[in-house]
C-alpha cells in the first residue's frame, strides 16, 4: 500500500534525494510529493492524501516556528518532522514544541533505515489518533449521561471525573485529579451525621461490587448536601488484579423529596393538611398497642359540624373550604401535640386523645372544642356561625380495636345531633342497637322501590270561604313489611343521606300525576296536585325535562301541577335554579313556597321568584288563638302574600278557632286535620265526590 510523503522545501532536488532513500522499502511504496512553498503544502494537506510531512526549518513564507504552528493547527493528526541541516539541529528541536514529532538531518539520511522509521512514525500517529478519538468519544459519552462518574487508582487517588461528578462534588477536574478520594468524595450518614466509608475505598479493600447504604448524603465542596444512590465496581489490569475502581452515582434528593411528599399526601387531607383516616387508624392502632401493655386509656371523638351544609349551599364550596380550614386550625389548638386531629372527609373530623386520658379530661376537652368552634368565623368579610356535635368512645370500655372505636364514636355523634346539636355524647351500648336498626332500615329502604312498598296519601286543600276542595297535597308513606305504615319523617332523612331521595322523588312525582289524571278521567273535579320536591331533585340538570316527560306520559295538564319547595331551599338555590323555574313556568307548572316563615327570605327576594302560592308553616298557625306574637306574624304573612298577589295557604289547621282567625284575616285557603287527615287514593276520591262536611265550615 502506497504511503505519501509531503516534503516542503525550497530545493526540489531534495525531493528526488528523499525518494532514493525510501525506494528500498520492500513491503511499502513511498511516494514523495514536493511543495516549494508553505501555501502549496497546505493545499496538498487539505486534499487529504498525505501520510507524513517533512518540512524544512527555513521554508519561505515561514517566520520562525510559524509554519509548524500553521500545519499543526490544520492537521494535528498528521505526523510532522522537521528537515534540517546539521548546523540547524537546535532550531529543529524547537519545532518539536510546535507540533513536530521529531527531526531528520539531511546528512544522516543514508545512515538510518528511513523507510522503517517513517512507517513506525505513521503507524504510531495512526494509533494515537485512534486512541484520541476513542477517548473523546468516551469523554463525550460520559459527560452526556445524567449520572456522575468518578475513577480512582489503586492508591485511592482520583484519576477521572465527568462533568456531572464535578458538579455534584463541587470539584473541578483539574483540582481533583491526584487527590485522595476521601477529600473529593465526602459522605455522611443522614441521621447520625457520622462520616461513611466511600464505596470506592470498599471496592479496593474487598475486590467486589459495592453500593452505598441507605440514607447517605454527599457533602459538596461548598458545604451543600445531596442524597445519592450509587454503584462502585473494581477496575482490573491485564493480569486480573484490581488496579482501581469506578463509581457511578446520581442525585436522588428530588426523588426522595417526591417520595416524602407522596407519602405525606397519601396520609393527609389535601384541604386542611390534617392526618386522614389512613394515618389516624395507624396512629390509633399504635396507641392501642401501647395502652394494652401499660393499661392505658384512649378517647376517640367523632365530630360533625352543625350548619355546614347551609354555609356550603348558600355561599359556595370555596368559602366552605375556607371555613373547614379555620375549623381545622381551631381543633388543633384545642388538643396536645401528642393527640391527633384528623379529617375524615366533608365536615367530619376524628380526634384521638392518647396518653392515658380519663373521662373527666375528655369532658373538659370536648367542652373546650364546642366553645372554640361556636365562636364566629370572619371569612371573606362575612361572619359565619357553625357548631358541632361530638360522639365519644373510650378504650378499652367501648372497643378493643380502632375500627370499633371510630364506629362507636360515630354512633354517639348521631345521638348528639338528635339531642339538639352543639353537644357531646358518650357511647352507650343501646346506641349501637339503634345504629344497627338504622342500618337495617337503610337496607330495607333500598329495596322498597323495587318491591313497590311506597304509597301516596293525599290531604285536601280547602277554600276557607266556600269550603270547596281546591287541590290535594301528595304525602309519601312506606308500607314496611314488618313495621307497618311509616310516615315520611321516619325515612326521608335516611333517603337523603344514602342518595335514594332522587329516585324516590321521581316515583312520587310520576305516581301523583298518574293518580290525579285517573281521578279527572273518572269525572272528579281536581284543580291542583301539590308535590313536595327535595332541593337535590330540583338541582338536577334535567329536572324540568323530567317533569315535562312525566306530564306527557300521564296526560296531566301542567297547570294542575304544583311543585312545592321549602322557603330555605328556594333562598339557597334560587339563583342557580332560575333556569328550572323559568322552564316550569313556561310549561304552566305552578311554584309553591312551603313552610313559609321558617326561613330567611325577604320581600325583595320573594318578588324575584315566579311564585304562585305561599304556605304558612303550621308552627305559626297552631297558636294563633293563644299567642299574640304568632297571631301578628300570621296576619303579616297573609298581608304580604296578598300584596304580592300570591295565593296564601295556612297549614296545620286543626281547630275551629284557627279557622275563624284565618277567615277573619281573609286567608284564602287552609289545609289540616280539621278538614281531613291524609287519605288513601280511594278515600280521597270519595271526598272529592261528597266534599268537606258543611258542619265543619259553619
Amino acid at each position: 500500500m502506497s504511503k505519501t510523503i509531503l516534503l516542503i522545501t525550497d530545493d526540489s532536488a531534495e525531493a528526488k534525494l528523499l525518494q532514493q532513500f525510501v525506494d528500498p522499502a520492500k513491503d511499502e511504496h513511498f511516494d514523495v510529493k514536493w511543495a516549494g512553498r508553505l501555501s502549496d503544502g497546505i493545499d496538498y494537506v487539505r486534499s487529504g492524501k498525505v501520510d507524513v510531512i517533512l518540512i524544512d526549518t527555513f521554508i519561505a513564507e515561514g517566520s520562525g516556528m510559524e509554519s509548524f504552528d500553521r500545519l499543526y493547527r490544520l492537521a494535528p493528526y498528521l505526523p510532522m518532522l522537521a528537515f534540517c541541516s546539521t548546523e540547524n539541529e537546535e532550531l529543529a528541536r524547537q519545532a518539536i514544541h510546535h507540533g513536530a514529532k521529531g527531526y531528520l538531518v539531511r546528512h544522516h539520511l543514508g545512515s538510518i533505515k528511513l523507510p522503517q522509521m517513517l512507517l513506525a512514525i505513521i503507524e504510531r500517529a495512526t494509533m494515537e489518533e485512534a486512541l484520541f478519538i476513542e477517548q473523546e468519544r468516551s469523554a463525550v459519552t460520559l459527560n452526556s449521561i445524567s449520572d456522575a462518574v468518578l475513577n480512582i487508582d489503586i492508591n485511592g487517588k482520583v484519576t477521572y471525573l465527568n462533568a456531572v461528578a464535578e458538579y455534584m462534588t463541587g470539584w473541578a477536574g483539574r483540582d481533583a485529579l491526584g487527590r485522595p478520594i476521601t477529600e473529593v468524595l465526602q459522605l455522611i450518614d443522614a441521621a447520625t451525621r457520622v462520616p461513611v466509608l466511600s464505596p470506592l475505598e470498599q471496592v479496593l479493600k474487598q475486590d467486589r461490587v459495592v453500593g452505598l447504604s441507605a440514607n447517605c448524603l454527599l457533602l459538596r465542596r461548598d458545604g451543600h448536601e445531596c442524597a445519592i444512590e450509587d454503584v462502585a465496581v473494581p477496575v482490573r489490569d491485564r493480569r486480573g488484579n484490581v488496579s482501581g475502581a469506578v463509581m457511578v452515582f446520581h442525585d436522588i434528593s428530588q426523588a426522595q423529596a417526591m417520595t416524602k411528599k407522596m407519602s405525606h399526601l397519601a396520609q393527609h387531607d389535601f384541604l386542611t393538611d390534617l392526618p386522614n383516616r389512613i394515618l389516624l387508624v395507624d396512629r390509633l392502632n399504635h396507641a392501642i398497642a401501647l395502652a394494652q401493655r401499660h393499661h392505658g386509656k384512649i378517647a376517640v371523638l367523632f365530630l360533625d359540624l352543625d350548619g355546614f351544609k347551609h354555609v356550603n349551599d348558600t355561599f359556595g364550596h370555596m368559602l366552605g373550604d375556607q371555613l373547614l380550614q379555620s375549623v381545622a386550625r381551631r381543633l388543633t389548638a384545642c388538643v396536645r401535640n401528642s393527640d391527633t386531629v384528623s379529617r375524615q372527609g366533608g365536615d367530619e373530623f376524628v380526634i384521638m386523645l392518647a396518653d392515658d386520658v380519663h373521662e373527666q379530661d375528655v369532658i373538659l376537652i370536648a367542652e373546650k372544642i364546642l366553645a372554640a368552634l361556636a365562636a364566629p368565623y370572619n371569612i371573606e368579610n362575612l361572619e359565619l356561625q357553625v357548631s358541632a356535635s361530638i360522639g365519644i368512645a373510650l378504650y378499652p370500655t367501648d372497643g378493643q380495636c380502632s375500627e370499633t372505636l371510630i364506629k362507636h364514636a360515630d354512633t354517639a355523634m348521631y345521638h348528639a345531633k338528635s339531642s339538639g346539636r352543639n353537644c357531646f355524647q358518650f357511647f352507650k351500648d343501646e346506641m349501637n342497637l339503634r345504629a344497627i336498626e338504622r342500618q337495617s332500615l337503610e337496607g330495607n329502604l333500598r329495596q322498597a322501590l323495587e318491591r313497590q312498598e311506597f304509597v301516596l296519601h293525599y290531604q285536601p286543600r280547602v277554600n276557607l270561604e266556600t269550603g270547596a276542595i281546591t287541590g290535594v297535597e301528595a304525602l309519601l308513606r312506606w308500607q314496611h313489611p314488618e313495621r307497618g305504615l311509616m310516615p315520611a319523617s321516619q325515612f326521608i332523612p335516611i333517603a337523603e343521606e344514602c342518595g335514594l331521595i332522587v329516585p324516590i322523588g321521581k316515583w312520587v312525582l310520576r305516581e301523583a300525576c298518574r293518580q290525579s289524571q285517573a281521578w279527572i278521567d273518572a269525572g272528579l273535579r281536581l284543580n291542583a296536585i301539590a308535590v313536595n320536591i327535595s332541593a337535590r331533585e330540583f338541582r338536577e340538570k334535567n329536572f324540568a325535562d323530567h317533569v315535562s316527560s312525566i306530564l306527557t306520559e300521564t296526560g296531566l295538564d301542567p297547570r294542575r301541577l304544583e311543585i312545592e319547595l321549602t322557603e330555605n331551599e328556594l333562598m339557597r338555590h334560587g339563583k342557580s335554579s332560575a333556569a328550572a323555574h323559568a322552564a316550569l313556568k313556561k310549561m304552566g307548572v305552578r311554584l309553591t313556597v312551603d313552610d313559609f316563615g321558617t326561613g330567611y327570605s325577604s320581600l325583595s327576594s320573594l318578588r324575584t321568584f315566579p311564585i304562585d302560592t305561599m304556605k304558612i308553616d303550621q308552627s305559626f298557625v297552631q297558636d294563633v288563638t293563644t299567642d299574640e306574637e304568632d297571631a301578628a306574624i300570621v296576619s303579616a304573612m297573609i298581608g304580604m302574600g296578598s300584596s304580592l298577589k300570591h295565593r296564601v295557604v295556612a297549614e296545620g289547621v286543626e281547630t275551629k278557632g284557627q279557622l275563624a282567625f284565618l277567615r277573619e284575616r281573609r286567608c284564602e285557603q287552609g289545609q289540616g286535620d280539621y278538614f281531613s287527615r291524609p287519605l288513601r287514593a280511594d278515600e280521597i276520591a270519595e271526598l272529592l265526590r261528597t266534599g268537606i262536611p258543611k258542619m265543619l265550615l259553619a
